[in-house]
């Protein structure tokens, strides 16, 4: 996937104007890019259409026109974007009591380093996690981490092929796996080159 310049931004003001069909365009894109693993995890697979979103709703939170700003964001954004041999994600431990939240993520360190997606007839392929810095510490992980899966050619082409994509996690605390459905594997295979 190519990353995203500024020629692919609408103007502030273009922005406004068509802000409420795009958002529900995002939306409904969404939909097919959410992997639920267990009860409190998720991964939400990013690709240049959820970037470009993110981007857009920043500039216009930041009210940024000025050209270096705008790159800026991008600079940001854009390592989110796939590259045709990956999947990249936001993986999220999801717990609506704040109490539990705490708890969970001082039980969930180092989870983002046993998060892994496998392709049929292939070995477990484990997240590249954070790499833009560090969201964990020994006491507790962060409830947000930014993860890349980096795919061989062969998985990429059994992956076009339509075999079972899986995605899970294998912690002490938390051990959960499931499969793609049809429409998300169909989502993730459209990043894959």
């Amino acid at each position: 996937m190519s990353k995203l310049s500024h020629a692919d931004l609408y103007s502030l003001e273009e922005y406004s104007r068509i802000r409420p069909e795009f958002r529900a365009k995002i939306i409904d894109h969404k939909k097919n890019r959410r992997v639920v693993i267990g009860e409190h995890a998720a991964l939400y697979f990013e690709d240049a259409l959820t970037m470009q979103y993110q981007v857009q709703e920043m500039l216009r939170i930041e009210k940024i026109f000025e050209a270096e700003g705008i790159q800026d964001e991008l600079d940001v954004y854009n390592p989110l974007i796939p590259d045709g041999q990956n999947w990249k994600a936001t993986f999220m431990v999801e717990f609506s009591d704040v109490e539990e939240r705490r708890d969970a993520l001082a039980r969930f360190v180092g989870i983002e380093k046993v998060l892994w997606v496998e392709v049929a007839g292939f070995e477990r392929v484990y997240a590249i996690a954070n790499e833009d810095l560090d969201r964990s510490t020994d006491d507790k992980t962060s409830a947000v981490h930014f993860v890349r899966f980096e795919l061989s050619a062969a998985m990429v082409s059994a992956a076009k092929q339509g075999v079972s994509i899986k995605a899970g996690i294998s912690h002490p605390e938390y051990d959960e796996e499931m499969v793609l459905n049809n429409a998300v594997r169909e989502s993730l295979i459209g990043d894959l080159h």
